[in-house]
């Protein structure tokens, strides 16, 4: 432990790169795969086409597309910017998928109830189509956390600073201890990011509490759950 308290600032200041370092490729992968998503639903002639095309992004080995990537941006080889373009393509080509399918989820006669009294596709969007998907597209950006927190310690690789050094740095000098406070700072962050977005979930989609309370009351108490089937 002596090693870890005398290298505490290097540690924290790795683990504050690691989260920053993840959080944009979240958000921008995201804020990129809603609108595609939900133009492949609502445009199926495409969707297959489209789908396929964003999913074998995600075929693309992590570190070839990171060195590539300077040619393509005319960056540096060491500028982070290369990582985030990286994991910004990777949560992309999953979230597009999900962000489809949370879309067609979306009960029909909802969306045309809407368009009944009088909501333009813009309104229906934001009130209707883009709440009503809000938990499938939680689900999807949870995956997408992991998966980018995990993918960040490739960058180390290429000096991008990272909990992922650690795992280099303590293999070349064959000292466990490193690596361990490499793999558990990177387990960690995973599981406050995803309890992060889960409390968002209960925040900003408050009705799927009481979904998932009926649901148990139906399961637990047969009584209710022949009501509910007559």
């Amino acid at each position: 432990m002596s090693w870890l308290i005398d290298n505490f600032g290097q540690v924290w200041s790795l683990t504050v790169d690691h989260v920053v370092y993840s959080a944009i490729p979240i958000i921008l992968g995201f804020v990129i795969a809603v609108p595609i998503g939900w133009l492949t639903n609502r445009y199926r002639l495409s969707r297959a086409t489209v789908l396929t095309i964003v999913g074998l992004l995600y075929t693309v080995p992590s570190l070839p597309l990171i060195i590539v990537l300077p040619t393509l941006l005319g960056t540096r080889i060491l500028d982070p910017v290369n990582i985030v373009v990286a994991l910004t393509i990777y949560a992309v080509a999953i979230m597009v998928r999900t962000a489809s399918d949370a879309f067609a989820s979306v009960d029909v006669d909802v969306l045309l109830s809407a368009t009944a009294v009088g909501f333009s596709t813009w309104r229906r969007f934001w009130g209707v189509e883009l709440p009503l998907a809000g938990p499938v597209l939680l689900s999807g950006v949870r995956v997408v956390s992991v998966s980018t927190i995990s993918l960040l310690t490739v960058g180390a690789v290429m000096g991008i600073p990272n909990l992922g050094y650690l795992f280099l740095d303590g293999l070349q000098r064959n000292f466990p201890l490193e690596i361990v406070v490499g793999i558990v700072g990177t387990i960690l962050i995973a599981v406050i990011f995803d309890a992060v977005l889960a409390l968002l979930g209960r925040l900003l989609l408050p009705w799927t509490r009481g979904r998932k309370q009926r649901r148990r009351a139906t399961v637990t108490d047969p009584e209710l759950e022949v009501v509910g089937a007559s």
